[in-house]
């Protein structure tokens, strides 16, 4: 999916941003903003191509696995590099984004963001990641934003918050319920419980991680501003 939630001045520069899910893209849409969610793997970098030629510049923004254990819910991470799990190429990201991101979130932690075509729920597999790269979080999309940008030849950036920390598994259930179309199917997840009611207690502490993370992606989209630091990245 793609969306231009707020209409842009002729001419203004506009940023590509790559969501997973559909609260994320809400958070990112903006009047310099393109958004495209909601779509895996593929059919996300054929989606990301249909719109990257009016763009300036493409930046990875959402949630994401914490692969460091010293990163809790909520902690911001930019990338210096995005590490595809797939083939193992790193891109990394335009230095000038990086420092104009970083100024803008003095808060947030820099290095390697690892992309990968599936979800990394176990500790044995985040600790394996986290081990072969060196890598601070993981998601599912910034490895094909930046796949795509390595392609055209486009300023890349990736800013992600983590959600569920290294310390902590995922509840199967919690994968079930991504739905294709960027949403939670709650109804997926209801009738799942029903099967496997001892997931429960995991589920209701990653929505309390989740309550954390969206507060703090909302808190970075305010902090980078409608350009998103585009400017330093038109080069």
């Amino acid at each position: 999916m793609t969306g231009t939630p707020n209409a842009r001045a002729e001419g203004e520069p506009r940023v590509l941003v790559v969501c997973g899910m559909d609260f994320e893209a809400r958070i990112a849409g903006g009047q310099h903003s393109e958004v495209v969610y909601g779509q895996r793997g593929t059919a996300l970098g054929v989606a990301i191509e249909r719109c990257v030629k009016a763009c300036a510049g493409i930046i990875s923004f959402g949630v994401a696995g914490g692969l460091d254990p010293a990163l809790g819910p909520g902690a911001v991470v930019i990338a210096t590099s995005v590490r595809d799990e797939t083939d193992g190429v790193s891109t990394p990201a335009d230095p000038a984004w990086v420092i104009a991101l970083q100024e803008a979130l003095p808060q947030a932690v820099s290095g390697v963001i690892a992309g990968s075509d599936t979800a990394v729920v176990t500790l044995a597999d985040k600790a394996a990641l986290r081990d072969a790269g060196g890598a601070l979080a993981v998601d599912m999309e910034s490895h094909i934003a930046a796949r795509v940008a390595r392609h055209y030849g486009l300023p890349f950036a990736a800013c992600r918050v983590v959600i569920d920390p290294a310390t902590r598994a995922v509840p199967p259930l919690a994968v079930a319920g991504m739905g294709s179309d960027g949403r939670t199917d709650v109804g997926a997840v209801m009738a799942g419980l029903l099967k496997a009611p001892w997931q429960l207690p995991a589920l209701m502490r990653l929505g309390r991680d989740a309550s954390v993370a969206k507060a703090h992606l909302l808190e970075v989209r305010r902090a980078v501003g409608q350009h998103w630091g585009v400017i330093a990245c038109t080069h």
